[in-house]
């Protein structure tokens, strides 16, 4: 009869032990309840891991017009759509209220791309693409501008500038 009860007890050890260790892969597996790339939840750098809210700076030239800084917010879904953003920029000396969208890309190697169109009083004023490179579990990002288009003309822009980013 002891011996039963051991061998009973030890099985529900067992069997509690390898519940509790398949649980997290499972969570794993199913993508979702963690809110950093690290923490056993979902793929380490990916859309849904860096969904969120951010702020955002931008800082450099725009060549043969100026010197270009920004600062502002945004918010990333888990489909890759930007909205929600707003930013304070200044190009040459002139301050503008910006609103942009647009969409992002991320790469499990933890690049992406980031594209948007940029509005100044409602207005079109020119899309961007800018290289992304994400750190911090996936909680900061870094960027170059790529290319930049000023609308409605269609002129392509050379741009020197940093992207600089963190989730919120």
């Amino acid at each position: 009869m002891k011996g039963t009860i051991l061998r009973t007890g030890l099985l529900m050890i067992l069997a509690a032990a390898w519940t509790v260790s398949i649980a997290p892969m499972a969570r794993s597996e199913q993508g979702g309840g963690g809110k950093h790339a690290t923490d056993g939840y979902g793929p380490p750098c990916s859309l849904w891991s860096a969904a969120g809210n951010w702020s955002l700076t931008d800082n450099g030239t725009v060549v043969g017009v100026g010197p270009r800084v920004a600062v502002g917010v945004f918010t990333l879904d888990d489909k890759g759509n930007v909205t929600n953003g707003v930013a304070t920029s200044s190009l040459n000396g002139t301050i503008y209220d910006e609103t942009f969208s647009g969409t992002m890309t991320v790469s499990s190697n933890c690049t992406g791309t980031f594209t948007a169109n940029i509005y100044i009083s409602g207005v079109l004023s020119y899309t961007f693409t800018v290289n992304t490179a994400f750190d911090q579990n996936v909680g900061h990002m870094r960027g170059v501008f790529t290319s930049a288009v000023e609308q409605p003309s269609g002129t392509p822009l050379e741009t020197v500038i940093a992207l600089d980013a963190e989730k919120q």
